[in-house]
């Protein structure tokens, strides 16, 4: 090796290692002080990249046990109105229970009384935790996702969520849906079908159908029964039947019998509470029907005004006025009916002046006559006037008609004891909700337990990957301040060098 003054190659090696330790001791101390290994990509480009990912499912699972959580919360706000209405149907059937018995002597209008108010509290609890009739109650009455995460790098929407069913009509515990909101403990007549036949044992509608209009205050609704085809049992009419009335406030059931004679027993009967109704059903179009002719009923639990059977328009200069008394004789409302009324107009006015008074105006059974119906004691006078003949209007006669009461008598126990079955099938129908429920409730328990099991082993992964070792880098830290040490000592002798080459110019 050359001597130069001009080139000090040995200063220049002692520079480039000093600028190596010197970046040795940053990057050292730069782990020790941030706690990570990895502060930039340079540092590990592939390790970053996998140290990212798992950070990032780390977080998304992290949001995922909070998503789990609420859901928890949300099934554990429906597990407890679940368990009301369960308190409540208990409460029901002891009420039904109390009314079925022949010997109970109490007033069954003030069980039925809050017989009805429990039956009102189960729908507003049901609509209140979700799962209620419709719109904003039944919000939660639809398959539920909670996404927790974890699903990986394929599949995660399938594998990232849990779900919940709770969707369909068989998920909704308001009274309609658990076949109650139409029961009635109060005692009154039989409500049966006229020419009904006994539908306990045998077929029916094998290759034919029947219709049903029932006429309500304000409305009328036709439901048809059978699938021409397939022959059906006196259940499966009745399951049909009910199926289409839900919500109208109307329930079919089958006669139990007259107490002591069994009279009547297994035919059809529409019974509908304080529900106002009349209803017509029409001869089978072919098989064997649910009655043998043509057959009507009307709800005989109910205080009760028939007009005459064809309404006629009053001719013109004629008005019929109709006074309606309560029990005491006051007055709760006029109707007039004049020579432009029909029966559409005249139900329209009737109801809107009426049903304040709890007073219902419907079209007789054969859809041509106006029926009044209360579930208190109620007169009509009515009087035309103008002259001309009678049989114009609602009435055909003037004068007034004291409302017939209900038929009692041997069947005062029917309708509890139809309650007490359909609650019994309630109380199955709730118990399998709140199974679903529960079940949710344990998989979002696990879920959860699964994700927090994740986020550990992700978080260890990262660790392993991203987060200094400091032992190590202490380690490294005193090695490079020796190092550092010895390279400014080595360039302090390799830039005293040159000085030598003056020893040769001095000679």
């Amino acid at each position: 090796m050359s001597m130069s003054i001009v080139t000090n190659v040995s200063s220049l090696i002692a520079q480039e290692n000093l600028r190596v330790n010197n970046n040795f001791q940053s990057q050292t101390i730069q782990r020790l002080t941030s706690g990570y290994r990895i502060n930039s990509s340079g540092d590990d480009a592939a390790g970053l990249a996998v140290a990212n990912k798992f950070r990032s499912q780390i977080a998304e699972l992290t949001q995922g046990v909070r998503n789990a959580n609420d859901g928890l919360s949300t099934l554990q706000i429906v597990d407890g109105g679940l368990n009301n209405i369960s308190q409540m149907l208990d409460r029901l059937k002891t009420l039904a229970t109390q009314s079925a018995s022949a010997t109970f002597s109490g007033n069954r209008s003030t069980l039925q009384s809050e017989y009805s108010s429990l039956l009102t509290e189960i729908d507003r609890q049901a609509a209140n935790i979700g799962l209620g009739a419709s719109g904003d109650g039944a919000r939660f009455n639809t398959s539920i996702d909670v996404y927790v995460g974890g699903g990986g790098d394929s599949g995660v929407q399938a594998n990232s969520k849990v779900t919940i069913d709770l969707s369909s009509s068989s998920n909704k515990v308001d009274s309609s849906s658990l076949g109650i909101g139409t029961t009635s403990i109060s005692g009154g007549g039989k409500n049966l079908v006229t020419n009904a036949v006994d539908l306990r044992s045998g077929t029916f509608l094998a290759a034919g159908t029947e219709a049903f209009t029932f006429n309500f205050s304000g409305n009328s609704v036709t439901v048809t029964v059978g699938n021409a085809g397939a022959a059906m049992t006196g259940q499966q009419v009745l399951d049909s039947l009910n199926s289409q009335l839900a919500g109208y406030g109307v329930s079919a059931s089958m006669y139990a019998g007259d107490a002591g004679t069994g009279t009547d027993a297994g035919k059809l009967q529409f019974s509908g509470g304080t529900k106002a109704f009349t209803v017509s059903v029409a001869a089978a179009s072919a098989g064997t029907g649910v009655v043998s002719a043509a057959g009507t009923a009307e709800n005989n639990t109910l205080y009760r005004v028939h007009g005459q059977a064809t309404f006629a328009t009053p001719a013109a200069g004629h008005t019929e006025t109709l006074t309606f008394k309560d029990s005491s004789g006051s007055t709760v409302g006029t109707v007039s009916v004049t020579d432009a009324s029909t029966i559409t107009s005249v139900l329209a006015q009737a109801n809107a002046a009426l049903n304040s008074s709890g007073i219902y105006a419907m079209k007789n059974a054969a859809g041509t006559g106006i029926d009044f119906q209360s579930s208190s004691s109620f007169s009509v006078d009515s009087l035309l006037g103008g002259g001309g003949a009678q049989a114009e209007g609602v009435f055909a006669t003037d004068g007034s008609a004291a409302a017939s009461a209900p038929t009692s008598g041997s069947s005062t126990t029917a309708g509890a004891l139809d309650a007490l079955s359909k609650l019994t099938a309630a109380v199955t129908y709730l118990g399998s909700v709140q199974g679903k429920v529960g079940t949710a409730q344990n998989k979002l328990q696990y879920s959860i337990l699964l994700a927090q099991s994740q986020i550990s082993s992700y978080s260890s992964a990262e660790s392993r990957i991203r987060d200094a070792d400091v032992a190590a880098e202490a380690a490294n830290l005193t090695k490079a301040q020796v190092m550092q040490q010895a390279s400014l000592a080595a360039m302090a002798q390799a830039n005293s060098a040159p000085q030598a080459v003056l020893a040769l110019l001095r000679g």
